[in-house]
């Protein structure tokens, strides 16, 4: 069994906005290996919403993730017979992962033609509070609050 828990790696600023988040949104957006692609469909998608929006896209692009951030969710435990879904808190660090990955994913599943388009339109939507990403937050805060009464179930 381990010691310790690992070291957490630092993450090196983005080259253009110089934030470690734009880095793990891009790390996260990455296929195969392809981060050069990944900042250019990053930085693209940002520009455009810069242009829809006619604010600044990456502070767009931020109210939109934290309009995706979870603040709970439920895990399943078992107990007797039964398993329950018992609600907790996230965690910040997971916080930041489930809302990145949530808005990829409903990124990808958009009928718009380029990447660019449909990461653009996801953030927009997400920033209004409306798209998918932000009604699978809903959804796991609405699982949450009907489970509310197993609460007192240790994890």
């Amino acid at each position: 069994m381990r010691k310790g828990s690992p070291k957490k790696r630092t993450l090196l600023p983005d080259p253009k906005y110089k934030d470690t988040l734009v880095t793990r949104f891009v790390n996260n957006l990455m296929k195969g290996g392809k981060k050069n692609l990944a900042y250019d469909i990053f930085y693209s998608a940002v520009d455009i919403v810069g242009d829809k929006t006619g604010e600044s896209g990456l502070e767009v692009w931020k109210k939109a993730l934290s309009n995706v951030f979870p603040s709970v969710e439920v895990k399943r435990r078992r107990v007797g017979g039964a398993t329950l879904q018992v609600p907790i808190e996230v965690r910040p660090e997971r916080r930041i992962s489930l809302g990145i990955k949530w808005m990829l994913e409903q990124a990808r599943l958009r009928g718009e033609k380029t990447m660019q388009e449909r990461l653009a339109y996801e953030i927009i939507a997400a920033s209004q509070g409306e798209g998918k990403s932000v009604k699978k937050k809903a959804d796991m805060h609405k699982m949450a609050e009907s489970n509310r009464a197993f609460s007192h179930f240790k994890i």
